[in-house]
């Protein structure tokens, strides 16, 4: 028998962190004017959960009814569970990851049904999944309130567990230990 790992957000109710939430609108309102803001708001949601949506993808078909009486309606025989890539305009793909179920549901309204399902992971391990599956960045809330992205250095140095500090007058990425 398969057991499904706790994945530690047992009191979870998919609501926004307020820390993430008040660090993204800080970084909503500075954005342009204040380039720190980015890796302002990075600090708080490198520690953070994120809800990255999952789809059913069907595998393989069968046809129903009782064998030897003809056939009947074709049924799922299996599926996969598959991770919801975005392909921006430039062909670049980004994992997409939601800091609420809100926000999940803000674009699920506009996708395919609302067939996605929301699975909780640290920002840090949502960075890697980015990563293993060839995506070039990491975007959250991409239906708002706030669309964030992660990607080059940055996703690279979050998906290797590294912290994102501030030393004295600049930002840096260091291992932990």
């Amino acid at each position: 028998m398969r057991s499904i790992p706790d994945p530690g957000f047992a009191e979870d109710d998919g609501g926004a962190d307020p820390v993430v939430a008040a660090a993204l609108a800080t970084y909503d309102r500075a954005g342009a004017v204040e380039p720190s803001a980015h890796l302002e708001a990075l600090a708080v949601l490198q520690d953070s959960r994120v809800l990255v949506p999952v789809v059913a993808i069907l595998d393989e078909m069968e046809q129903g009814g009782v064998p030897g009486e003809g056939s009947g309606l074709p049924r799922e025989k299996s599926s996969d569970m598959a991770a919801v890539l975005m392909t921006g305009r430039d062909g670049r793909t980004a994992l997409l990851a939601f800091t609420s179920t809100a926000s999940l549901d803000r674009w699920g309204q506009s996708y395919a049904g609302g067939e996605a399902r929301p699975v909780p992971v640290p920002a840090r391990q949502a960075a890697s999944a980015a990563l293993q599956d060839q995506a070039a960045a990491l975007l959250v809330d991409v239906a708002g309130p706030v669309l964030f992205v992660v990607e080059g250095e940055d996703l690279e140095a979050l998906a290797a567990g590294h912290r994102l500090v501030c030393l004295e007058d600049r930002w840096a990425w260091v291992q932990n230990p």
